[in-house]
């Protein structure tokens, strides 16, 4: 006779030895689930290193990458920065000399005959022959030594508030000094080439009672070389005024502070 539901429901336990599982459970096995999560996971880690492994890293150009690029080429982003090559081993006369017969090598020459052209050399007779000497083509050297005669004369020592010699007065330092911002190619070839050197410069006198304080330029050399068979060599040169930034908001230094700047930090030698 079926019981009602106002009758209390009877429930038996069975002793714990005696329960059964359920013929339709299945029991849970962690340990090989767990493995067989670190299993696709590593197979997802290979998948993606693979894939990545060709690839160049971030910043970074294609190891064929080196600064030089046949003459004409347009400018990409990683030729505008440093090559990362060093400067040229051998010098004369204090300059740079020995340059290889590539792209870069031509820069390379057209930088430091820049650093040269614009120093404090330039200002006496006997030093200026010789920076002439050093990198200049023998063919073109007379023609350029007698114009950079005719530039540098006593009437133009004297703008310097130097003496006809090219001496500073006592007690003060004479400061001429240029820094290659950049360089590029504007007409390459296999023996001559020509290239412009992105410039600034500083000038004057640094000293007590100096009446030509020291002063900031900014212009672009246009440098043109030939390939003498064993080195780039100047063979003629002209200058434009700038491009050249705003001023910055920065206090400038005194007299004795350049003056000493300029004794205490030594000069470079710059390769592309």
């Amino acid at each position: 006779m079926p019981l009602s539901d106002d009758q209390p429901h009877t429930r038996t336990r069975l002793p714990v030895a005696e329960q059964t599982t359920p013929a339709t459970g299945r029991q849970a096995r962690p340990l090989r689930t767990l493995l067989t999560v670190l299993a696709v996971v590593t197979l997802l880690v290979v998948a993606v290193a693979v894939a990545n492994r060709d690839k160049p890293a971030a910043g970074r150009g294609s190891a064929g990458t080196s600064g030089d690029r046949a003459p004409g080429a347009a400018a990409s982003p990683d030729r505008t920065a440093a090559s990362g090559q060093q400067p040229v081993a051998t010098t004369s006369n204090g300059i740079g000399t020995g340059y290889p017969h590539t792209d870069q090598g031509a820069q390379s020459a057209a930088a430091n005959y820049a650093v040269a052209l614009g120093s404090t050399d330039m200002f006496r007779t006997d030093s200026r022959r010789t920076v002439l000497a050093t990198v200049a083509d023998p063919t073109a050297l007379p023609a350029l030594q007698a114009r950079l005669d005719q530039a540098f004369t006593p009437e133009t020592n004297a703008r310097y508030g130097l003496d006809a010699q090219g001496k500073a007065p006592k007690g003060q330092t004479f400061i001429s000094r240029i820094v290659p911002i950049g360089t590029r190619t504007t007409n390459g070839a296999d023996t001559a080439t020509k290239v412009d050197v992105w410039c600034t410069g500083l000038y004057g006198l640094a000293g007590e009672d100096s009446v030509v304080p020291v002063t900031q330029d900014w212009y672009t050399l246009t440098v043109t070389m030939r390939w003498t068979g064993s080195d780039w060599k100047l063979t003629d040169y002209s200058r434009a005024a700038g491009p050249a930034p705003l001023p910055g908001d920065q206090q400038a230094a005194t007299a004795k502070e350049i003056a000493d700047a300029v004794q205490q930090f030594g000069g470079f030698r710059y390769a592309r």
